[in-house]
């Protein structure tokens, strides 16, 4: 999928920024979704982006295919949700893995990170989501293989 304009993006960032700072319950939600999962310790982006390119850090889009076909950050590899039982083998046992979805409010990671520390993998979750990471400055990499 594609959003039509960036203007629709930004509406919805209002939006969701209007609510967090009038309701006190988007805390104890996004507390909720997050228990027991443990965000990635402070880092900056630029620094986690040098730990995945020299290979110390796996980053792992667990959206739909499409999703990550459409965008996704740099360095990272697409393994659904759905997907990620099958493909668990295939990750290193080695380093971090960061897992990313849609956003602070997308459960997809949380339910990655849980099923991989199960596993006996370290794994964290990433709040951010392509939208908060194009809205940093960062570079995303876009459906026709161009960082934008």
């Amino acid at each position: 999928y594609r959003i039509a304009e960036d203007g629709v993006c930004e509406l919805y960032r209002n939006m969701r920024s209007l609510a967090e700072s009038r309701l006190a319950e988007v805390d104890r939600i996004l507390a909720d979704l997050n228990r027991n999962i443990d965000e990635l310790e402070p880092m900056d982006r630029s620094k986690l982006m040098k730990l995945a390119k020299s290979g110390k850090v796996t980053i792992l889009d667990v959206r739909p295919e499409d999703e990550f076909a459409a965008e996704h950050l740099p360095h990272a590899i697409s393994v659904p949700l759905s997907s990620l039982k099958s493909l668990m083998s295939k990750l290193p046992r080695d380093q971090q893995i960061v897992a990313y979805c849609r956003g602070p409010y997308c459960v997809l990671a949380t339910e990655a990170v849980e099923m991989l520390r199960k596993k006996g993998f370290q794994a964290a979750r990433l709040s951010d989501g392509i939208r908060e990471w194009r809205d940093a400055g960062m570079l995303v990499v876009s459906k026709d293989r161009r960082a934008s």
